[in-house]
């Protein structure tokens, strides 16, 4: 797999480019803004967009995927506990004041397993690790790469103060099904909020205090 990534957005979020080297074929992670930066990537690189892959469903994470979905005609995927939640009206209220318009209904309702396949060479397993959001996932593709939206940072974690939030959820995510992974995977995150922008979950075990107190208890 090749991988590209942007910093998009009001909030910088980090959008992934996973592309199979044989095809073309791509998946792009969290379009967060800038949709025709996107695009003009998109147009640079030559890939053929298969999905456009939400970690979550906050709006500084999707707000370009249903252009993109119109421009490019391929389908949006979001766990179905975040394709409901942030479509409640309760939820549409609240990040309506951080100036995010509503999210439209999800074309493909992912699953804790959910297998997403990419050309040739990728197939992503769906990782469904609630606690910012009720449907937070994080993508794996089972060899190398993490992409964890914003359930873990470099050095931290996501917030767990906004609507749907659970700070005990988060942690054991962490615990249950990030954690044992090998310790070698990549972390890519949601947004470069650490000393650098990728780690390895080696690291994080490590120096991350969330995971050292939290969930290792050392």
């Amino acid at each position: 797999m090749k991988l590209d990534v942007l910093t998009v957005g009001p909030l910088a979020v980090r959008c992934y480019f996973l592309i199979c080297p044989e095809t073309g074929e791509a998946g792009i992670v969290d379009p967060g803004g800038d949709e025709r930066i996107i695009l003009e990537k998109i147009r640079d690189l030559n890939l053929k967009p298969k999905y456009i892959l939400a970690t979550h469903g906050h709006g500084d994470h999707v707000s370009a995927a249903w252009w993109l979905r119109k421009k490019l005609g391929v389908p949006v995927a979001m766990h179905e506990a975040d394709d409901e939640f942030f479509r409640h009206p309760m939820a549409v209220q609240v990040f309506a004041a951080w100036g995010f318009e509503p999210n439209e209904p999800a074309d493909l309702l992912l699953k804790d397993g959910s297998i997403i396949e990419i050309g040739s060479t990728i197939k992503l397993q769906t990782i469904h690790t609630p606690g910012h959001s009720p449907g937070s996932v994080c993508f794996y593709d089972g060899q190398k790469y993490l992409f964890t939206g914003d359930t873990l940072f470099v050095g931290a974690v996501g917030r767990t103060d906004l609507p749907g939030g659970d700070f005990e959820q988060l942690i054991n995510s962490l615990r249950e099904k990030i954690l044992p992974l090998p310790d070698e995977t990549i972390i890519c995150p949601g947004h470069d909020y650490g000393e650098k922008p990728f780690s390895t979950l080696g690291e994080e075990k490590k120096n991350n205090p969330y995971i050292v107190e939290f969930v290792l208890g050392t």
